[in-house]
Order: C-alpha cells, then sequence, then structure tokens
C-alpha cells in the first residue's frame, strides 16, 4: 500500500507552508556519476543529456569507456538510455533543449545542431562573422538562443528554422561576464529576449534596443536565475549572499547567506527555482530549498545531484533517485493537512467512514452540506496533484460519494480528471518515463504529449492516447509511417531493381492499409512519400504519391524526384491551371528547351491540355518560348501565324518586313501551303517597296503598310505616275482595277485635263460611264458632260439628263428616234421650261 500523502511533506519554519520531495523513480547504477558530466534537462519531465567534463579527470578504476571523440548521452528520467552520439564538429560550447525535445548542440565555429530522440539532425550555422569571431558561450531556451562572441556581442536566434541570427545591443563590456542569463520572450513584457549581464559589481540589462546599466553595487554575481514566470531573479554574490529581486530590480523580495549553511561542502553547484516562490541551492552533498522569507529545507542526496527547473517545482536528479520537489498544492494541503477542518476534509473523512460503514459519515456530510459543491471540486483537483493512482483513486471516489448528494453538479471536471489521471498514469511508467505533473500536462496540452511519445517511436501508446482522447491520430500515423519507411529494408527477392520495387510493394502496402484501418483520412502522402526519397527510396516515394488525393501536395515533391513527366500528368488530372502553369515554368527553367519541349511531344494525349495552356501563356508572355516550341514540334503553319501576328503589332518597317519573310519561309515549307506562301511574298515586297518610295520622300508622304491600291493612289496623288506604273506592273494589277484607281486619284486632285488625257491614252477597259458616273458623285457633271458621247449610244440619254444637260439627252433621243425615252424624259425633267423644249423636239420628230 502506498504511503500516506503527508509522509512526504516538510514544513516551513512558519508551519504553514509545505512542500514535498515526491519519488518518481529509483534508478540505482543507471545513470553515471552526474558531477563528473556537463548536464542539461528538458522541461515538463523530459530527458536530460550528459557530456564529460573534460576539465575534471577520472578517478583511477573507475570502470569508464575511453572515448577520443566527444560524446553525448540522453537519458529519460527513469534512468533509460535513449540516444547515444558522436561529435565531431569542433569544441561544444553549450547544448540544451527545445520545447518538443530537440537537443541543441552549439560549437565554437556557430554551428548548431538539432537532434531528435532518433538521432537525426538538421544543421544550421549563426554566419560568417560568428564563425570568424568565435563563440564563448550561450544561453539556450525553448524557441531559440543567445550566443555570445569573442568579442563580447550577443547574437539572436529565433525559432529552429535556421533563421538569420540578429544582433543585439552592445552591452558594453570589456571582459566576459562573471555569470550571464536571460528571460526568454514569452516572459517579458516586451516580448523580446532579454540578457542579463553580471559585470563588476552591476548588472547589465540587453535586449534589441538597449543596453542599460541596473547601477547595482553587491556584484559581482556567480549566478543569475530567472523564475519561471520571469518576474523575479535570483542573484548569488561572490561573498555568498543569495538575493531576490523582482526582475525590474524595483523590490527586494529576500536575502539568504548560502555561507551559514552547516551542512554544505564546497561551493555553490547550481541556483534554481522550485516553482515561482522558492529557490533551490545545490552543494555537491546537499540541496536546500530557500523559502521567501528566508526559511529553508534541506535535502540530502548520496552523491552529487542535477536540479531541473519546472513551472510547479523541481526535478532532482542523483546516481540513484529522481525526485520531485514543489510545494504542496492548495486542494492537497486543505484534505490532508493534519487536523484540517476544510469542506474537501469532511467530506474525505465522510467517505472513509461510509466505507467503513459508519453513520459518522452521512453528520459529516450534512455539516458541510452549503460548502458541498467546492469539497467536491477540490477532492477532483488533489486527485490531479497526487502521484499514487491509489490516492488518486480514493480522492475521486471521494468526490463521486460527495456528488451523490448534489442536486445539479456538472460532471465534466469528474470525467475530465479521470481521463486526464489515466493518460498521466501511462506516460509516468518507467519503460516510457515522462514524469509529467498535472499542472504540467495542462499547460503543454495533450497533442504536445503526443508529440513527445512519437519521437520515442511509441506509436502504440500515441495512438491509445489519441483514441483515449478522441484526439486525431494522422499526426501518430505520419510519424509512424516515416518511422517505418526509415527501418524497413527491400526483400531480398529478385536482384537488382527487382529487389527494391518488391520492398516498396510491401511497405507502401502497409501504410495505406494502416491509415484506411485506422481514419488517417487528412494525413498527407506526400509528406510521407518526402521522407522516402529523403532516404533514397524514389520507387516508394512515387507509389506513396499515388494514393496522395491532392495534385498540389503531388506535384512539389514529383518535381523534386525528377519525375517530370508523372508531375505534369498529376497536375493535368488535377484540373487545376495554375498547378499545370507552375509545373510547366518548373521545367521551362530547369530542363534544356529540346529536353523540355521532347516531354511535351511525348506526353501525347494526356498532355494536350498542358500544350494548349503552355501555348496561351507564351502567347501573353513569353512569344519566344512559343516560337521555339512550334519550331521544335515542326508547326510550320502555327510559327507563319505568329510570325503574322508579330508583323501586326510591329511599327518598325525593317522588323515588320523580317517576320513577313519569316511568315512566308514557313508557309512555303507546308506544301498544302502554296497560296499563303505566295500571299507573304507579295506582301514582303509591297512593305519593301513602300518602304523604298518612303525613304526616297524622307518620310514625308507616308506609304508603309498601305494595300497595292492605297499606294499606287497615293503614287497618283502625288504626281509619282511612272512609280504608279511599276507598282501596276509589279503587282500585276489588272488594267480595270488600276483605271478605276487613276479615274478616282486623279478626280481627287481635280486634274480634269490628265483625267482626259488619260481617257484619250487608249481605249478603256471599264468603259466611260464609270467617269461620268463617279465625276457627277463628286459634283463635276460639267465635266461628265465631254465622256457620255463616248458611253453607249442606249445610256447616252440617262447620262445626258443626270449630267443635267436636257436639251442634249433631248437631241440624243431625237437622233436615235426614241420617243419613247424623249416621253420619258419629258416628264421627269425638273422644270416646265424644258418640259417645253423637249415637247418642241418631240412634234420636230416625223
Amino acid at each position: 500500500m502506498a504511503s500516506h500523502p503527508t509522509a512526504s511533506w516538510q514544513a516551513m519554519q512558519d508551519g504553514n507552508t509545505f512542500y514535498r520531495r515526491q519519488q518518481l523513480y529509483s534508478i540505482p547504477g543507471k545513470l553515471p556519476e552526474v558531477s563528473d558530466y556537463i548536464v542539461t534537462g528538458c522541461q515538463y519531465g523530459g530527458p536530460i543529456a550528459l557530456m564529460r567534463d573534460t576539465t575534471k579527470l577520472l578517478a583511477l578504476g573507475r570502470v569508464t569507456p575511453a572515448v577520443t571523440k566527444a560524446q553525448i548521452q540522453v537519458y529519460s528520467p527513469a534512468g533509460e538510455g535513449l540516444l547515444l552520439f558522436s561529435w565531431d564538429q569542433g569544441k561544444i560550447i553549450k547544448f540544451g533543449w527545445t520545447l518538443d525535445e530537440r537537443l541543441v548542440v552549439l560549437n565554437e565555429e556557430g554551428v548548431y545542431r538539432l537532434y531528435d530522440l532518433q538521432g537525426e539532425y538538421q544543421q544550421y550555422s549563426l554566419g560568417t562573422d560568428a564563425a570568424e569571431m568565435g563563440v564563448i558561450d550561450a544561453r539556450i531556451y525553448g524557441n531559440g538562443l543567445v550566443a555570445l562572441t569573442s568579442s563580447l556581442t550577443l547574437l539572436e536566434v529565433k525559432g529552429w528554422e535556421g533563421n538569420r541570427p540578429l544582433t543585439l545591443a552592445n552591452p558594453g563590456l570589456s571582459e566576459p561576464p562573471h555569470a550571464w542569463s536571460i528571460i526568454p520572450p514569452d516572459l517579458n513584457i516586451s516580448r523580446h529576449v532579454e540578457v542579463l549581464m553580471s559585470a563588476e559589481t552591476t548588472i547589465h540589462s540587453v535586449d534589441n534596443l538597449e543596453s542599460v546599466d541596473q547601477r547595482l553595487s553587491r556584484g559581482p554575481f556567480t549566478h543569475i536565475s530567472p523564475s519561471p514566470n520571469g518576474k523575479f531573479l535570483a542573484l548569488l554574490t561572490f561573498t555568498g549572499t543569495l538575493w531576490v529581486v523582482s526582475s525590474d530590480f524595483q523590490r527586494n523580495i529576500t536575502e539568504f547567506e548560502t555561507t551559514h549553511v552547516p551542512e554544505a561542502e564546497g561551493s555553490v553547484q547550481q541556483l534554481e527555482w522550485c516553482g515561482n516562490d522558492a529557490i533551490i541551492v545545490t552543494w555537491s552533498n546537499l540541496v536546500l530549498l530557500v523559502g521567501p522569507s528566508g526559511d529553508t529545507i534541506p535535502f540530502t542526496y548520496a552523491g552529487s545531484s542535477f536540479v531541473v527547473t519546472e513551472m510547479d517545482g523541481v526535478r532532482v536528479i542523483s546516481s540513484d533517485v529522481c525526485d520531485l520537489i514543489q510545494k504542496v498544492p492548495a486542494s492537497t494541503l486543505s484534505v490532508f493537512r493534519p487536523g484540517s477542518t476544510s469542506p474537501s476534509a469532511i467530506l474525505y473523512d465522510a467517505w472513509e467512514s461510509f466505507t467503513g460503514r459508519s453513520p459518522k459519515a452521512d453528520e459529516n456530510v450534512r455539516s458541510i452540506r452549503p460548502d458541498l459543491a467546492k469539497a467536491v471540486d477540490e477532492c477532483i483537483d488533489a486527485a490531479g496533484r497526487e502521484w499514487e493512482p491509489h490516492w488518486q483513486r480514493r480522492l475521486l471516489n471521494a468526490a463521486k460519494f460527495g456528488r451523490g448528494f448534489l442536486d445539479f453538479h456538472n460532471p465534466t471536471d469528474f470525467v475530465n480528471m479521470g481521463q486526464t489521471l489515466k493518460v498521466l498514469n501511462a506516460v509516468r511508467f518507467y519503460e516510457v518515463g515522462i514524469p509529467l505533473t498535472y499542472t504540467q500536462y495542462n499547460y503543454a496540452s495533450p497533442s504536445h504529449l503526443i508529440g513527445r511519445l512519437t519521437s520515442r517511436n511509441m506509436h502504440l501508446l500515441a495512438l491509445r492516447i489519441s483514441s483515449f482522447l478522441s484526439l486525431k491520430p494522422d499526426a501518430v500515423l505520419k510519424h509512424w509511417a516515416c518511422a517505418k519507411i526509415m527501418r524497413s529494408r527491400p526483400t531480398t527477392s529478385g536482384t537488382g531493381k527487382d529487389t527494391e520495387l518488391s520492398g516498396d510493394d510491401e511497405v507502401c502496402k502497409a501504410i495505406v492499409e494502416k491509415f484506411e484501418q485506422l481514419g488517417g483520412v487528412e494525413v498527407s502522402y506526400a509528406e510521407i512519400a518526402k521522407k522516402a526519397w529523403e532516404v533514397g527510396r524514389g520507387g516508394l516515394a512515387t507509389k506513396l504519391l499515388d494514393h496522395e488525393n491532392k495534385g498540389s501536395d503531388q506535384v512539389p515533391l514529383l518535381l523534386e524526384m525528377k519525375e517530370d513527366k508523372l508531375a505534369l500528368v498529376k497536375a493535368v488530372d488535377s484540373g487545376d491551371s495554375d498547378l499545370v502553369y507552375y509545373v510547366l515554368l518548373h521545367l521551362y527553367k530547369r530542363l534544356p528547351l529540346g529536353s523540355f519541349f521532347k516531354l511535351l511531344e511525348d506526353g501525347g494525349p494526356s498532355l494536350t491540355s498542358a500544350t494548349r495552356l503552355l501555348e496561351v501563356y507564351a502567347r501573353e508572355q513569353n512569344r519566344e518560348m512559343l516560337r521555339d516550341f512550334y519550331y521544335s514540334d515542326d508547326r510550320r503553319v502555327e510559327s507563319a501565324i505568329l510570325c503574322m501576328e508579330e508583323a501586326s503589332w510591329t511599327k518598325e518597317p525593317t522588323a515588320k518586313i523580317s517576320a513577313i519573310k519569316a511568315s512566308q519561309k514557313f508557309f512555303s515549307e507546308d506544301k498544302d501551303r502554296n497560296f499563303e506562301a505566295k500571299m507573304m511574298d507579295d506582301y514582303s515586297r509591297l512593305l519593301s517597296a513602300q518602304n523604298q518610295l518612303q525613304m526616297e520622300n524622307d518620310g514625308k508622304i507616308p506609304f508603309f503598310g498601305l494595300s497595292v491600291n492605297e499606294t499606287i493612289r497615293t503614287c497618283l496623288i502625288n504626281g509619282m505616275s511612272k512609280k504608279a506604273d511599276k507598282l501596276k506592273s509589279d503587282f500585276k494589277v489588272p488594267d480595270k482595277r488600276f483605271w478605276y484607281i487613276k479615274l478616282r486619284a486623279l478626280t481627287e486632285i481635280r486634274d480634269f485635263e490628265g483625267l482626259d488625257a488619260f481617257a484619250k491614252s487608249k481605249r478603256s477597259p471599264i468603259g466611260y460611264e464609270p467617269f461620268v458616273h463617279h465625276l457627277i458623285e463628286k459634283g463635276h457633271q460639267k465635266d461628265a458632260v465631254a465622256y457620255v458621247a463616248k458611253c453607249d449610244s442606249p445610256k447616252r440619254a440617262d447620262l445626258y439628263a443626270e449630267c443635267g444637260e436636257w436639251r442634249l439627252a433631248g437631241k440624243e433621243c431625237k437622233d436615235r428616234g426614241d420617243k419613247a425615252k424623249l416621253e420619258e424624259l419629258r416628264k421627269r425633267c425638273p422644270n416646265s421650261l424644258i418640259a417645253r423644249e423637249l415637247d418642241q423636239i418631240f412634234t420636230s420628230m416625223k
């Protein structure tokens, strides 16, 4: 039976404050002598890391392996070995833990690695400046580190993604500090890291903006320790005085002389906080707890010990035990304090009476009836504060007993506490070795605990806890799949490549089946496939990606794996045009142009849409690429049309002519496009002729870009009749069209003499009616009359009438003896005077 909770209590001198030392694990012989090692511990019940302290000599006869390289050993709080690795990257300056239990190791050149508990690491650097100056010390906290260089400058790294270090304000020191520490950003009002450095008799507070001298006179200090909440500082002077002040140095909390401790031997080794209201001072044989009023409680250990500050206490690790020292929680104190008359203590007593079949139980419950709900809540909370399952059950039973007398009581807290204690008891088991307290569990969250279990490859326990707490199993399954890939090897059936493929099939099948069985629907196969690719299992990565539903997750990894065609096919199948463009542009930049186009050509129908999208993009953004693509694909007509489009946009004559000639060349290479080739040849000759004409006139007369007809017309208007005749001859302009063009041009410039000479130069191929109609249309009826006589006789009368020459029209009818036409003209005539004249002509006709 577990001992009573008060058996481990010790009271301060005031008799009202109690602290307890709870033995977490008995670990005799599992850990080396910590005094021979440099030790760092991870908070929240995390592991410890040890490295041989090379400044200390080993005693003869000690069973110690001969090690030439620095080795770091990682143990769980239960003394179980978790990791052992060698370091060959220069002198180690500092090592510490991140919040997610990764070990940060920093060397003197500013190179730091982050190791997980499986020995895998990521390596980053503080930069070339740190490498040149050298790092002499550092402080590592959960979300970053601060390094001190040999030039006494401070470099801060935020996060663990390899971010560029930031230089903090210059502390203005001439020699390394006696001691220094940091207050993390999440504990600081400014939300920036604050560095506290002991120099001479004072302390300098340094952040990213300024360095402030606190103007103290009690230094120098050998130890500086901020409290877990960042509100207080514990300072130890060279004379052995422990001084506790507020972090702004405005309030003096307490002072204590460590030199007056009779049991202490040697110098102080560690100065740490036990929660936020007590200090732990350690010597080689003693752990001393100093309260707010200077009261003390000594704890002795066989051999040296190492302490790790927790948010609600301190873990003490020695060669044979791992203890938790903490202030007795208020709920536990209320229930178990000797002589307590609190409602929770009376309720617990009533439950014990009830189990002993004593009638006193009912009397006790009646006495606390107004405070019964509070008593139930305190018993539930006290159950979470106990380490032994025996006392957890008793307290929960007492709470359950009290709930039976309440009409209304929310059972949520009771049920949640039962679930939480089952989880905590499971992870506290020595084979797991995570001594997490109820307070730490609530602060860090269940998902954080699941991540810690998976980092230890305890996937089954993590999966069961996830299921028990109704959490999604995705994170566990993802880590399990990655771990399985790391551990698996290809099967031995077959040889060469077949062997690899066989192993890949089995692993892929196992992973997919497990995901389907356990409902890991939101797990990205792409992330797991990436892990397979990183360890050289490209075939397995490809098979896993086939099960990925999101094309946006598949494609980037396939591109990284150089599976170019498959990446493009997956992008096309996704129906996401942006994703297709992403792949196309990535491949365009990475592959030689010929290989890129060949990939599209060999894709066949499956890549048709990708090819069309590429054409759309290239037509708008990169026509040079489109030209190369058409050329490589032997698409002559498209190439010719592309040249024509470019010619239509180009204003510069030489470039336009070159584009048209290129178009003609592409058309000529296609036997079915002879007509288009001929048209482009004619057009290029026309543009050349126009360019020549324009140059001859110094650009004063615009010719370039006109049609053949307009070019001839422009020549005629500007008196360049020989040029017009040459254009007619060169471009085989038909006579009829040329006569129409010249008729209109001469009429436009009112060159009626030239028009008459042109009409008489030879027989008109268009006749003379167009002359008459055009001159009439332009308002030159009198000039049109001269050409009516040259027209066909049946049409002359009407043409004369259109010219307004009614008498000549009548005379023409008389000469032809056409009374009907004359009668028609008489009816159409504009006035009676002309009508009488026409009547006279009609009368004179026989």
